[in-house]
Formats: structure tokens, sequence, C-alpha cells
């Protein structure tokens, strides 16, 4: 879909984005045409508005929640807190988390929620009221629950307002046992897990680390296999951008560009992601940074600079037809949900290039969620029951090798071999081990069929596939 300047064309054309993915990569399936159709469109919307009072009067609020769906259950998706935010957005990101779900075998359906405010124009206060209202619009007409719809953080929340929500719904289901299931990313002390709020950047980079570690690959679009000394530019230092930089940089990539919507920051020897998180904090702006050779007050400019990945991690439709020529890097890297529109990519690809698509890359989030949600049912954290018999079973092997070797360890070895793991460590290798996988799988389709042209077709055609085969389980088609 060609870009145009009209508001109302742009506040439509995402979904239709997501559905002209769809329908290219179904041609790849062998589908009925109505199971193809049941599976792209949006089972569920609902849109809703509510009043909250603010001063001496009152504000109407417009709300959203999409269930895509419900070939398993429950659905899932995050809820975005944005002045931006429209029906064909949700639709687009309910859609989205449909696929992305498949994709790194999670068994949620796709879900998204928006609430149409700009939360710095509001209090803390006008915040909760709105959060809690949001949830109890939810509750009546019975699109949240731990087995029906389970809401996380997006696009202006956090795990605050996963707080106000889950204490919501418990307080509207009493005696609810499973009620903090009903929603993921809550605090940890508010029955939240260790990693989820990192998790959606450390997919990203563990996405980018894989990809660059195929040798065939990387030779075909003229790099190096390996993440070292890859030089990568972050769109975003929001959580997803934040946690893709410092996790890239940990991997051993080099930051060499940072871009905000205030603009952009640029040396090629390379950035301290935490000072200029700091500096932002500090100043309001990533301009000044004493450590930038260049500045661009155009943030779009920053995209532009010399790298060999860029991460795309703020809003959608950020490369398109008017800048993609003027991308030097060779891989993107989506952490953003669509930040590029189809006619970007294929302008890419023709070029050389290769993109992890939106709905593989950034699954860290939906991935740890999951884990979360698992936790919530099962009332016990990840390695409470387990971790000390590990240690002391580990202890009983160190101490049974050192008796028959005479070779006494150091108290740093000792440690190391016998310690247990952690919940941390334990999401932290579940989402390592489910991104690695999730990259091989789409290679492989797209390896073995020459006429998938894109990373993303080809998992595409692994998440309708897989939602295909749940359909049929279902006994709705044969």
């Amino acid at each position: 879909m060609a870009t145009t300047n009209s508001a109302a064309d742009q506040d439509t054309h995402f979904f239709g984005d997501v559905c002209k993915n769809f329908d290219y990569a179904a041609q790849f399936t062998k589908h009925d045409s109505g199971l193809l159709d049941q599976i792209k469109s949006c089972n569920s919307v609902y849109r809703f508005r509510f009043p909250i009072r603010r001063g001496n009067g009152f504000e109407v609020i417009d709300a959203w929640r999409v269930e895509h769906s419900q070939h398993q259950s429950p659905t899932k998706g995050g809820i975005r807190y944005s002045e931006m935010v429209n029906e064909d957005e949700v639709m687009a990101l309910a859609a989205l988390m449909t696929y992305k779900c498949a994709i790194v075998n999670v068994p949620f359906g796709g879900a998204k929620g928006g609430i149409k405010i700009n939360p710095k124009n509001y209090t803390l206060q006008e915040l909760e009221n709105i959060t809690r209202r949001y949830t109890v619009e939810l509750i009546k007409k019975n699109f949240i629950g731990p087995s029906i719809d389970v809401p996380a953080p997006d696009y202006g929340s956090g795990e605050r307002e996963m707080s106000w929500i889950a204490d919501t719904y418990a307080t509207m289901n009493p005696g609810q046992l499973d009620a903090m299931g009903a929603v993921t990313g809550k605090p940890i002390a508010l029955h939240g897990i260790a990693g989820r709020k990192e998790a959606t950047g450390r997919g990203v980079a563990i996405a980018a680390r894989e990809c660059v570690s195929v040798g065939e690959d990387m030779q075909k679009i003229g790099l190096l296999p390996g993440i070292s000394g890859k030089k990568v530019i972050v769109q975003g230092l929001g959580n997803v951008g934040y946690h893709s930089a410092k996790f890239l940089a940990e991997f051993g990539a080099v930051i060499v560009g940072l871009c905000e919507f205030e603009g952009a920051i640029y040396n090629a020897d390379g950035l301290d992601v935490d000072a200029v998180f700091q500096h932002r904090k500090a100043t309001g702006s990533i301009l000044g940074y004493a450590g930038a050779k260049q500045e661009f007050k155009n943030s779009l400019e920053g995209l532009e600079q010399p790298c060999d990945i860029l991460v795309p991690a703020a809003l959608e439709n950020q490369i398109t037809v008017a800048n993609v020529k003027n991308i030097k890097a060779k891989i993107i890297v989506e952490g953003a949900n669509g930040p590029t529109s189809p006619e970007a990519e294929a302008i890419f690809y023709s070029n050389g290039g290769l993109i992890i698509p939106d709905m593989y890359a950034n699954a860290g989030g939906v991935t740890v969620s999951y884990f979360e949600w698992l936790k919530n049912l099962s009332h016990v954290a990840f390695g409470r029951i387990n971790r000390r018999f590990e240690e002391n079973s580990n202890l009983n092997l160190v101490n049974m090798v050192e008796g028959i070797t005479g070779i006494a360890l150091t108290p740093m070895q000792r440690s190391t071999i016998i310690k247990g793991a952690s919940e941390l460590e334990l999401v932290n290798s579940g989402l390592e081990d489910t991104m690695i996988r999730s990259y091989h799988e789409i290679r492989e389709i797209y390896k073995n069929n020459p006429k998938i042209d894109t990373l993303r077709s080809a998992a595409m055609v692994g998440a309708i596939n897989k939602i295909a085969v749940s359909y049929q389980n279902l006994g709705v088609w044969p």
C-alpha cells in the first residue's frame, strides 16, 4: 500500500499492511480459503467510551480491546496508552499478536488494547482512575480473565498500570484463586516474574545475534558472521530500545547511533548506552551528549547513518519508500511493531538486505508473559522447589570428585559449579531457547521454499500452518 499524506489513510493503513502480508504468505500454503479468512479476521472488536472526573468537570475517554483469534485460550496482548491510538492500529497489533504467539509456540490467541490518552497530560490519580475504569469495562463484557483474555504492558503503560488492573480484577472477582493470572507484566511484589521488563529487548538482541551467527546467510549480504564488532543503530530509548541496545552491547556489538523523537546522535566509535540514557533523563534530550560526534535534529536522519544492523524500536511506519534507499544497514531487526512498510521491505530486500520481522523479533515480551502466567496459575516461583536440591546434589558431586582425584577446587570454582538456577536465570534460559529455536524454524521455511522471498513471509507461513492445525483440532475445519 503506497504511503500517503492523508490523515484518514494514515489511520487505516496498519491493519491493511498486516492483511497484505498475510495474503501474500497464504499463497504458499494449501489451506481452504474460508479457513484463511477466519485466521485473518478479527473475531471481536470492542470499542467503548467512559467518563472520568477532571477538576470540576468530566472528560470522555475512547478505548478499545480487540480479540483477534480464539484458536487458543486465553487471548493475550498489551494495552497501549497513546493519543495516537485508533481502532485500525489496535486490530493490527492484535493480529500480529496472534501470529507472534504461533511463531514462538506460545499457546495464546492474539489480542490488544488501547486507551486514547497521552499519559503525560494526567495526574497519577487520574491515570489510576482511567486504568481501573478501563478494567471494569472489560470485566463487564467478559474481555478479561486468566482463561479469557490476559492484558500486558505496551507503549505508554508498565508495571504500575498492570498492578492497578490486577487489583481491580481481583477486587471484582473475590475468591478467584487464579485472579493474578488475569494480567502479566506486574511488579515482582504483585506476583510478577523476574526478567519480564527487559524481556522484549533481550529477545530482540538474541534474534539479531542468532541471525548474524549463520555464516551462509551473512555471506549473501556481505557481512562476516558473528555479532562481535557489528555496528548497530537503535531507534527508541524506551523499554524495548534501551534493553535491545544494552544486551546487543553485552553480546559484543557496537552501538554507534541512537534516535529519539527529539533527534539522533551518532559516533562510529561507539556510544555508551547507559550514559546516554542518564543524560536524557537529566536533560530531557539525547542531544548535547558529550560522546556524540554527530547530531541530527531530524530523528529519521539518524536511521540513515552507516551501520550493519538497524533496530527500529519505536513506532510503526518509520521506514518507508521515502527513506528506505538511504538506509545503509544490511539487516533491520524490528523491535517495534510494523516499523517497515511492505513497499519499503521489497526495496530493502532487492538491494541485498535482510529484515528480521517484528512478529518474531519482539516476541520476547509475550514469551516471558507466558512464563509469568504459568507462575500465577501454579502459585509457585520458578526454582523455588528445586534450587536447593540442585545445589546440594552438585555439592555432593563436587565433594566426591575432589575426594577421588585429590584436586581441590577454588571457592570461586566451587560456587560456580554448585549454584542452582534462580528464577531470573530460568526465565532467561527459556527465553533464549525460544528465540533460537523459533529463528531456525523460520529460516528453514525460508530456505526450503524458493518462492518465499522474505523472512516475514516465512514466519507468517509457519504461523498460518500452526493456527490452521489448532482450528482443525477444534473440529471447526476438517
